[in-house]
């Protein structure tokens, strides 16, 4: 112990982290803390301002991460040691934040009694005691299988592997792109050495054209609802051009805090390269359609006006292009068939079914008539807008065979070409759903057990130095981090059993003039400050679990409370065969384009954390009733609406 305790500033993004650490620092003795922050830039700021003797500093920090601020921080306050407060377990990390001017690396997952300990040695200049390295315990240690010590450390070695051995290059990043953790496949993508990867910006690893798509991917992931967003870029590798898609997702806290990022690459440089394959092969088909003389192949506005022509349509058809262009494509039918509107019918034909395929008369220029074969296909450009239509017509009496082959080769293709486009694109959800599930799961579990840890060691070992208030801070961490995981199981073992139709539900007539206070009753009491009203239940009974009914609403009435706002009203009323309950609140409303995804696993709509999984719950329990849950748009608020059958519905 030192006479005059040593001046420290914390600087972590979590405001409960930095509550722990102050309180465990000032128990020691040994220290002050002299401020607080919660990115870098306000680091570099503490630090000119206190001159520190140390700086306890977390990696991953919006504006500005760790990384960035340690070379700042040097030169505003050179006698500060900064040691890395960090919730990454990657080596290379440490290398690289001792490079930058770190003191030392000391990872978030080590007990919280040592720590006083870790940073006095710091100080001293002494090597530390198990800072980013391993110390073998000299006797065996027996662990306890069910404590949250270990099973944090099963999760953990679980998701380490699954990264590890995936085929996808993966990464996790600090808030500002600065690599923490990659995986062999992603080194193997940049021509890099696992290790060589960390601490780097991998903006730097980008061409240069690609940048600014690397900053609004950036930003998009950490302030656009936390949706993943995804982008391609060039690398060179070992002198050679590569394209890769990159996904990035944030991992947030469950206060809606976006921790870290997490990225996967894949390799499309054979795809862009077919890509360009393909532009050269329309730009010789297009050379082609224009040398035919056999056919008349041209294209039609999406109203139907002729929009090109080839030198086969004024063969066959007798008209020249500047007779033509811009003239509606009825002008080829017989007056009869215009009469009855027979080429707007087969446009919206083409429409609904894709193509049109006819045999009929056609009309020449000259008022004479041939027997066509006619095939329509509506066209759609890459982002599905319909721009047209493709026309073309032969005289099937000399050429029908002939036409007939192509047709069928250009069916095949088409359909080939749709099935592997369809088969990639299920490809690519799969892998970013398996990636999102790792990322919020692994985060989901890790904090809440690392929060209860931290407090319930320093309630048990410096009960007696703790003020009331601290206590109760302590106390009520501990508490909030108990209800995540106890939320955050129950949720996925619900999910799980609904998603595999392993749940079974024990339906029988319910009143819900008794249920529904009963649930209201529970919700107020979880959340007292939320203000919920119940609008007549009388005489309604529904066929249903009434467990799992109630479990139901209580997860629509914790929807309306943390992304609405108050009041919350729940109502019921008949609605033929079917009873429909409502919940409704005053808040925003859900935007547009969260709405198509709203009842899928791990949607969040909203910065305020939550594992995704409540609204998915909500509609799988009401379709296994029979029933089904949606949202509604209304003015001032949102609704969603919980159907359910009544005792008599057959």
């Amino acid at each position: 112990m030192t006479a005059q305790p040593r001046t420290v500033v914390v600087v972590d993004d979590a405001p409960e982290v930095r509550l722990l650490l102050k309180i465990q620092l000032e128990q020691w003795g040994n220290f002050t803390v002299v401020g607080e922050g919660g990115d870098g830039v306000e680091a570099v700021d503490l630090a000119r301002v206190h001159q520190p003797e140390l700086m306890v500093l977390d990696v991953s920090m919006p504006r500005m991460d760790g990384l960035e601020a340690l070379p700042h921080i040097g030169e505003v306050s050179p006698g500060t040691k900064v040691v890395m407060y960090t919730g990454f377990d990657e080596r290379g990390l440490a290398a690289r934040a001792r490079a930058l001017g770190a003191a030392g690396l000391i990872e978030k997952s080590m007990s919280i009694d040592g720590l006083a300990e870790q940073l006095e040695s710091v100080l001293r200049a002494a090597p530390p005691v198990n800072v980013d390295a391993e110390i073998a315990p000299t006797e065996p240690v027996e662990v306890d299988p069910s404590s949250p010590e270990q099973v944090l450390g099963e999760h953990l070695e679980r998701f380490r592997e699954v990264f590890e051995k995936a085929a996808i290059g993966m990464a996790t990043m600090t808030l500002t792109g600065q690599v923490v953790r990659a995986n062999k496949a992603l080194a193997a993508l940049l021509g890099r050495d696992v290790r060589e990867l960390v601490g780097i910006g991998y903006g730097s690893l980008v061409a240069e054209a690609d940048q600014p798509a690397l900053a609004r991917a950036f930003h998009d992931a950490q302030h656009e609802g936390g949706v993943v967003v995804r982008f391609e870029h060039g690398v060179q590798v070992y002198g050679r051009s590569r394209w890769l898609l990159a996904t990035v997702a944030p991992v947030r806290d469950s206060r809606g805090r976006a921790l870290y990022l997490f990225l996967q690459a894949q390799d499309v440089t054979a795809q862009r390269s077919a890509e360009e394959a393909l532009r050269q092969s329309e730009e010789r088909f297009a050379l082609l359609v224009e040398a035919v003389q056999d056919y008349a192949i041209f294209m039609l506005d999406p109203g139907g006006h002729v929009a090109s022509w080839n030198t086969g349509a004024q063969r066959i058809k007798g008209y020249q292009v500047d007779e033509i262009i811009g003239r509606h494509f009825r002008t080829f039918y017989p007056e009869d068939k215009q009469r009855a509107r027979h080429p707007e019918r087969e446009l919206e034909l083409a429409i609904e079914h894709g193509h049109y395929e006819e045999e009929g008369w056609r009309v020449r220029k000259d008022g004479s008539q041939f027997w066509a074969s006619v095939v329509i296909t509506a066209v759609y450009d890459r982002n599905g807008r319909h721009i047209g239509f493709a026309k073309v017509t032969r005289d099937i009496d000399e050429r029908r065979s002939m036409m007939l082959d192509r047709e069928r080769a250009a069916a095949a293709l088409s359909s080939a070409n749709a099935g592997l486009e369809t088969a990639n694109q299920r490809l690519e959800q799969e892998a970013a759903d398996q990636a999102q599930f790792l990322a919020v799961t692994a985060h989901e579990i890790r904090s809440p057990i690392g929060v209860l840890t931290g407090a319930a060691k320093l309630l048990t070992g410096h009960w007696p130095e703790l003020d009331e208030v601290e206590r109760s801070e302590l106390v009520q961490s501990m508490s909030t981090a108990s209800e995540r995981l106890q939320r955050l199981l129950s949720d996925l073992l619900m999910a799980s059993r609904l998603e595999a139709k392993a749940m079974q539900l024990q339906l029988s007539p319910t009143n819900l003039s008794e249920l529904l206070p009963r649930t209201i009753a529970a919700a107020r009491a979880a959340q007292p400050d939320g203000e919920i009203r119940l609008i007549g239940s009388r005489g309604l009974t529904v066929l249903a679990d009434a467990d799992r009914l109630a479990q139901a609403l209580d997860n629509l009435i914790a929807n309306a409370l943390r992304h609405g706002r108050a009041p919350v009203e729940v109502a019921a009323q008949q609605c033929g065969a079917t009873i429909e309950i409502t919940v409704r609140d005053s808040g925003p409303g859900v935007a547009a384009d969260i709405q198509p995804r709203l009842f899928q696993r791990f949607a969040t709509g909203t910065k305020r954390g939550g594992t995704g999984l409540g609204l998915f719950i909500v509609r799988e329990l009401a379709r296994a009733h029979g029933g089904d849950a949606w949202y509604r748009p209304i003015d001032g608020g949102s609704e969603f609406v919980l159907s359910l059958p009544t005792p008599s519905t057959p």
